[in-house]
């Protein structure tokens, strides 16, 4: 197992007592489409773990697979310049976060990033989030995303 993929389970152990079930892709699961199908969910299911840059700040937006965040209603979230939000570029998601683009966890992240997610999340039982790289998922009841990210649930989302 990849070391990143190691990092991750270790912190989820040890920061939160979470014992995370790795499924790895050697294809990748680089679209939430593609991670559906590779574990057999819908794809609103699939957590994408999206670093946006608001004004000066990063915010962790987790978006249900079957969304896309709406830059306006973040930015008025945030009460921002809309000209002023955008997708983080990869610096400054790994010095945010400590993953890479594509593998970002919903959780275990290097700060203490404002939080948000996505109601549609509240349909589903269990959810299926990155595990540190874009090739590794791993599964988690909504209650523990709840626990671990501590995320405000508003709808910015397409």
């Amino acid at each position: 197992m990849h070391p990143t993929v190691e990092s991750f389970i270790e912190r989820a152990r040890d920061r939160h007592g979470i014992e995370v079930e790795v499924h790895e892709f050697p294809d990748g699961t680089q679209t939430a489409a593609a991670a559906a199908t590779a574990v057999d969910c819908a794809v609103g299911q699939i957590v994408k773990s999206i670093v946006m840059q608001v004004g000066d700040r990063p915010v962790l937006v987790l978006t249900s697979g079957a969304n896309r965040v709406d830059e306006g209603a973040l930015a008025a979230e945030f009460d921002a310049d809309p000209d002023r939000v955008r997708s983080a570029d990869a610096a400054t998601v790994k010095a945010a976060t400590g993953w890479s683009i594509g593998g970002v966890p919903p959780f275990c992240h290097d700060t203490d990033l404002p939080t948000l997610a996505d109601p549609a999340f509240e349909a589903y039982d269990t959810l299926w989030a990155a595990a540190g790289t874009p090739e590794t998922v791993f599964p988690l009841p909504r209650a523990t995303l709840v626990d671990a990210a501590e995320p405000r649930f508003v709808d910015v989302y397409e």
